[in-house]
């Protein structure tokens, strides 16, 4: 059965900063709205573990938690292939105006690994 994005949201697994990281991205700040940060152990091309945080609604956290989910194991240059509309698609489609949490999500990925 696939996770709901509640499961994504509400799920502490892979949420806040990794103890030990080799990239960090964010788009937005924190403290000043809606962001989202990611943290990446990339060891020999492959990211090996990622975390996130972001502030806003559900939605917001939800894409994080699916952004850190998707590019975990993958290659970097894999993982820079990721797009909104995949989130989108894992998610089973995010409400009217929820769409911008997802481009947050891949802004931070894309700043994190300079794509």
């Amino acid at each position: 059965m696939a996770a709901s994005a509640a499961d994504y949201a509400f799920n502490p697994d892979n949420r806040g900063p990794l103890e030990r990281f080799t990239h960090y991205g964010q788009c937005g700040q924190p403290g000043n709205g809606q962001y989202a940060s990611i943290w990446l152990l990339v060891e020999d091309g492959v990211i090996t573990q990622a975390s996130y945080a972001a502030h806003g609604c559900m939605w917001a956290l939800a894409c994080g938690g699916v952004t850190a989910t998707l590019v975990t194991g993958r290659p970097v240059e894999k993982a820079l292939l990721l797009e909104s509309k995949d989130i989108d698609l894992f998610l089973g489609g995010l409400p009217d105006g929820k769409g911008e949490q997802a481009d947050r999500a891949i802004t931070a990925l894309r700043n994190a690994l300079g794509g």
